[in-house]
């Protein structure tokens, strides 16, 4: 059984999003960062939280890498040179767009308020704005490797809305990206999960 923790509105939509797009069985908690049930399954208390048949697996890219090779679908098979390129794609976008992302946010709500530095908060914008259209250069056609979708795009589109919403300018190969996942009706299905959140 696969029960998925976390909240819409957070990294929890990357796995949420994926398992909407591989048709899984599935069961989705809402589920606040930080909470005493978040803490109760993760010493780190952070979302998403994945329960797979009682095991936990933290992490959302470690969730969807999991999901994407159990269900066979969205991912490259594990040993191909597609798959690192797919890997390397992955950790390109988590270094360069969601590390400024979150460092972002840490300075804007998630630190005590007597370590926030907003004067960091024009670099980390330059940073997103500047790094995406190096993403944008690695991308291989419609989608980040390859012909088809894979979790590397569900990341991209992902780290892509999140600055959208931060009002960040973005390269337009990458808009039009997350313009296109964005259009899948999975998304769409995942998004309604947080409608009462």
């Amino acid at each position: 059984m696969l029960r998925l923790h976390g909240r819409v509105r957070s990294r929890t939509m990357r796995p949420l999003w994926l398992l909407e797009e591989l048709s899984a069985d599935y069961e989705y908690v809402s589920v606040m960062p930080r909470s005493p049930e978040a803490g109760a399954m993760s010493p780190l208390a952070k979302i998403p939280i994945l329960e797979v048949d009682g095991e936990v697996i933290l992490d959302s890219v470690a969730q969807m890498t999991f999901l994407a090779d159990r269900h066979g679908a969205f991912t490259h098979p594990a040993g191909t040179v597609a798959r690192a390129r797919q890997d390397a794609f992955s950790n390109a976008v988590l270094e360069m767009l969601d590390a400024p992302l979150w460092a972002y946010a840490q300075h804007s709500f998630g630190l005590p308020e007597e370590y926030r530095v907003e004067g960091v908060k024009p670099t980390l914008t330059w940073q997103m704005e500047t790094y995406s259209a190096k993403i944008a250069d690695l991308m291989d056609g419609d989608f980040a490797v390859g012909e088809a979708p894979t979790i590397a795009d569900i990341l991209l589109a992902h780290c892509a809305g999140w600055a959208r919403g931060l009002k960040m300018d973005l390269a337009p190969p990458v808009l039009e990206h997350m313009r296109r996942m964005r259009a899948r009706p999975a998304f769409e299905r995942a998004l309604a999960r947080g409608e009462d959140e």
